[in-house]
């Protein structure tokens, strides 16, 4: 019954815009996360046939349901498990089932099909066309990858090597590979579910969509490295860190939700994560002058996003092409801010930013204005083989997508700290500069304001008759002429 209540819940609040359904599923706090993502995920997909079927038999006029639970509720029933709780709602549904079916089954004579999926928009039924692979990832933590395609061999899957292009992607039930980019991810069928495996159970494997593996697999920190993952929970991309560290050196895990951070605990616990430091705390008041991070070289970021990435809220886009901007521009000032404290942790080398949204207000522009506001960061041209980049200009970025990489929509950029660029904006300031002789420790520039240039003259008097130039230095030596004329005058009168 509470998986019900929850998923109309969310429903309701997404259909409102008030979040990305993915951030409030997991924001939800509920026990059985994955289970109440795929309902609503499936709801919202059905979305337009359920409410027809519902309008049509008058459903929430006979049971006083809202609209959002009734949905929930007609989809587990007609399309989905079947009612396998809800208690009294179920009582209630199940003396409607005869009209509901009926009335599902006029929608598919009217429209001469015969499956459910026939029923849906042309644009989710595309969706449904390009159901991603199932991705697993191997936790080198507890095995090797050989290890993993040995034991998946004997139970009863077979090995089709690694794929050499996209289209090797496509497998048969049984059938898996290894991935062309990614060593330790393997690739099966989309029907394939391991959530009851022994090598998921056990830890072994990570499921895990291959374009999230990208920013851990990028940033590649080696082992004994102090590393920060900025906005960690659910927690796959932390253990992918601590497996590349070899559970050596240090891993700070910040998330603001401590909910969420114990169901992370948990995750790595499985996994047999060692090396991180769970902290529940917003990154952005983390202090980067703070003495246990000082040693901190790597940083992953992945913000809190839109999360328009996801395939399963392709219906939820197509209603509306154009994202609600004001909640657009409030996340990118957000992520703009996210990627500016990051950088200012001072041994800092590398930063992988990455969101799961296909907007480039939250991809490329958001790493424009951030290399525009830290010159001594740049870009690094990433995987060349990968067949989507980034917008131009931005093209050493690297973008995910159903169609072209068999993913979820994903946005990833490596910036790295370029000592060049520092050498060179230092030249810039001295070559617009008036320096005083090499024999002063501190160079001074001649755009000081008048009571700067007192001080500096009571201070530093000797470099101050060096800064008025030749004019009064001559004026000088003139005077001191002058004055020994006269010496001589009067010695000359005295002798006589």
């Amino acid at each position: 019954m509470a998986l019900y209540t929850k998923a109309a819940e969310i429903l309701e609040k997404s259909e409102k815009k008030q979040g990305a359904l993915k951030t409030l599923v997991y924001d939800s706090k509920f026990a059985k996360i994955k289970q109440l993502f795929a309902l609503v995920c499936e709801t919202q997909k059905f979305s337009s046939v359920l409410e027809e079927i519902i309008e049509s038999t008058k459903l929430l006029k006979q049971t006083k349901l809202k609209m959002p639970l009734a949905k929930v509720l007609v989809y587990d029933m007609l399309i989905g498990q079947g009612l396998k709780c809800g208690g009294t709602w179920k009582v209630m549904l199940m003396k409607h089932r005869s009209r509901l079916q009926a009335a599902l089954a006029r929608m598919k004579v009217k429209q001469k099909v015969h499956r459910n999926e026939d029923l849906l928009p042309v644009s989710v039924q595309q969706s449904a066309r390009d159901r991603l692979p199932r991705y697993v990832r191997v936790n080198t933590l507890k095995t090797s990858v050989n290890d993993a395609v040995d034991y998946l061999k004997r139970d009863g899957f077979c090995y089709q090597g690694q794929a050499s292009r996209l289209e090797d992607l496509t497998l048969r039930e049984k059938d898996f590979v290894k991935d062309l980019y990614l060593p330790e991810l393997l690739v099966f069928s989309p029907k394939m579910d391991f959530h009851d495996h022994f090598l998921y159970k056990a830890g072994h494997i990570i499921l895990q969509d291959k374009a999230s593996c990208l920013p851990a697999h990028l940033l590649s920190p080696p082992p004994g490295s102090h590393v920060i993952d900025a906005c960690a929970a659910p927690g796959n991309k932390t253990s992918h860190l601590a497996a590349i560290m070899e559970n050596k050196g240090k891993l700070f895990a910040f998330d603001l939700d401590a909910k969420r951070l114990s169901t992370m605990s948990t995750l790595l616990l499985r996994a047999g994560v060692l090396c991180h430091q769970l902290a529940n705390q917003d990154f952005l008041k983390v202090d980067p002058g703070n003495a246990q991070y000082k040693d901190v070289e790597y940083i992953l970021l992945d913000p809190s996003c839109s999360g328009s990435g996801m395939v399963c809220l392709r219906d939820n886009t197509s209603h509306d092409q154009s994202e609600d901007q004001a909640r657009l521009v409030s996340l990118a000032s957000f992520q703009l801010r996210c990627l500016n404290h990051a950088l200012r942790f001072p041994r800092l080398k590398r930063l992988v930013y990455s969101t799961c949204s296909i907007h480039s207000q939250e991809n490329e522009d958001v790493v424009t204005a951030c290399l525009q506001q830290n010159l001594n960061f740049r870009l690094v041209h990433l995987l060349p083989q990968w067949p989507e980049r980034g917008l131009e200009p931005l093209t050493q970025c690297l973008r995910a997508s159903t169609t072209k990489t068999r993913t979820h929509g994903f946005f990833v950029a490596l910036l790295e700290k370029h000592k060049k660029s520092v050498t060179m904006k230092q030249e810039q300031v001295v070559q617009m500069s008036h320096i005083v002789p090499e024999d002063n420790d501190v160079p001074r520039v001649c755009n000081e304001t008048p009571e700067d240039s007192e001080t500096e003259d009571k201070q530093e008097p000797e470099a101050d008759l060096v800064a008025r130039g030749p004019t009064d230095s001559t004026a000088g030596k003139k005077k001191k002429r002058k004055r020994g004329k006269k010496k001589k005058n009067k010695t000359e009168a005295k002798t006589e």
